[in-house]
């Protein structure tokens, strides 16, 4: 208690003011307060059941699927040929970023990925806006990969039984249906999976990877076969802008090699494993895409791939004459694609349980199951919430509003890489950025550059959604964030 008989002078100096609204915006979350909380939730603790090879399949699992299955089919009128060089710029970007994410979460290894990254770096408001983002990415991701998986899933049907799925329940409202309820099919069963626990998903992971890997092999064994050096006479017909938009596009592609990020809490070896998890799996993925992406054009003329988000089976079909073959893809991709949706759906709620857990969102999304070890009332609720966002809005839209929010996050985390290294120098990392800060900046600039290449309407939606965001945070996060009021023993 202070001594009221001080003069003023004294008191003053003996009870410190309170921050300014300014230094309120800007407190961060010590890394040692982040990592020492790993795990915790309300009423139990997430269970450290994954090792190196889970982590990996993550990554590929919640990245290799819609991107090279469905949206090549939307980037290839944008660039031509060239688009071979749209998933190489988009590559860049993703790897830049890929160099700052292995850096961040061998340091820094809790389950909120850059959001997380940004609590400790840059302070709350950036953190929130980071993980904001990160909603934006995941959750609307999660939505565009289950539209991807219907049109899959028809195709199979067809294949195989000679029916389909009516386009009033296989299409949502503007594209000619009413209602894409494979669409919500596919995000409730990956919901069940994740309501079992975490080993038991990625278990489940590793084996859909397996099969979407195989897939992609066999479409460019057999899709060589009808390759037309022809369709390369005219590699860049739309100039350099097209191969910029066809990038933007596909850097959707490449959403989901940060998943492993978001398991830091779960991990066995954490800060071993996740740089190296995070590495591999771009490497992997951007081998691929490449090499599928050179097949299908080479296979079928630029102009005619408009026509159906299901272009490897339709390539498939073609060059063999036979419907086995697209068919067979199809069955794959149904898998493929299924995997998506399990992978970034688990990310997702990953990083709202960390955010949960530091007050900027509601409690029940870090609530614990003690017999599982999962959020489980999170699960359930971002899942519901993905499956009829997923039923309602076409995939076109969906795909170029996750790559805004995507590109904002991976910017933020390339200045974050930065700042950790200035403020705190000493910290052990497992991973470090070469020629820093030199990479990161190209890895911000590659990002900036991308964004301005999306339509004015992606951004009108960015920046509604942003704004939507801060309202929440400055009527619910801000005051009820952990770091409002000190703890306990603090006070």
């Amino acid at each position: 208690m202070l001594d009221q008989g001080a003069p003023p002078q004294q008191r003053s100096r003996t009870a410190p003011a309170s921050p300014g609204p300014v230094a309120r915006l800007m407190r961060r979350k010590p890394v040692e307060h982040l990592v020492a909380e790993g795990g915790q939730g309300e009423g139990g603790s997430l269970r450290r059941s994954l090792g190196l090879w889970q982590l990996t399949m993550i990554s590929i699992g919640a990245t290799l699927g819609t991107g090279i299955f469905v949206v090549l089919g939307e980037a290839v009128p944008k660039a031509g040929p060239a688009v071979t060089l749209s998933f190489v710029i988009a590559g860049l970007t993703a790897l830049f970023s890929a160099l700052s994410y292995a850096e961040l979460a061998g340091t820094i290894p809790v389950a909120g990925s850059s959001y997380s990254y940004a609590y400790a770096t840059m302070g709350e408001l950036i953190a929130w806006i980071c993980g904001w983002c990160l909603v934006l990415e995941y959750g609307v991701s999660v939505a565009a990969v289950a539209v991807g998986w219907g049109e899959y899933l028809n195709e199979l049907l067809d294949g195989t039984i000679g029916v389909t799925i009516p386009d009033a329940l296989s299409a949502p409202p503007g594209d000619g249906g009413m209602f894409n309820l494979p669409a919500l099919i596919v995000v409730l069963l990956a919901m069940a999976f994740l309501l079992g626990g975490a080993r038991e998903s990625a278990r489940a992971n590793t084996v859909m990877v397996a099969v979407k890997i195989a897939a992609l092999v066999l479409f460019c064994a057999i899709g060589v076969q009808g390759f037309r050096s022809g369709n390369y006479e005219h590699f860049m017909p739309l100039g350099m802008a097209g191969v910029s938009a066809a990038g933007a596009t596909l850097f959707f592609s490449y959403i989901g090699f940060d998943a492993a990020s978001t398991a830091g809490e779960e991990a066995k070896n954490a800060q071993r494993d996740l740089p190296r998890a995070i590495m591999l799996s771009l490497v992997i993925v951007t081998a691929l895409y490449v090499l599928v992406a050179a097949v299908a054009v080479g296979a079928k003329p630029w102009q005619r791939f408009g026509d159906s988000e299901a272009a490897l089976a339709q390539i498939m079909r073609e060059v063999t004459g036979q419907s086995f073959w697209g068919t067979l893809l199809a069955f794959c991709a149904v898998i493929a694609i299924a995997s998506v949706v399990l992978t970034v759906l688990y990310g997702q709620t990953r990083i709202l349980f960390a955010m949960s857990r530091d007050g900027l969102v509601p409690k029940v999304f870090s609530r614990v199951h003690p017999k599982t070890g999962t959020p489980r009332t999170n699960t359930v609720i971002v899942s519901l919430f993905c499956g009829v966002l997923a039923a309602a809005i076409p995939l076109g839209q969906l795909a170029d509003a996750t790559s805004i929010g995507t590109l904002f996050a991976f910017g933020l985390v390339n200045i974050a890489v930065v700042v950790l290294r200035r403020t705190r120098p000493e910290m052990p990392r497992t991973f470090r950025v070469p020629l820093s800060p030199v990479l990161p900046a190209l890895g911000l600039a590659f990002c900036v550059w991308m964004m301005g290449s999306l339509s004015a309407v992606t951004w009108v939606v960015f920046g509604v959604w942003m704004a939507v965001g801060l309202v929440f945070y400055f009527l619910y996060g801000h005051r009820r964030s952990r770091l409002a009021a000190p703890a306990p023993s603090e006070k």
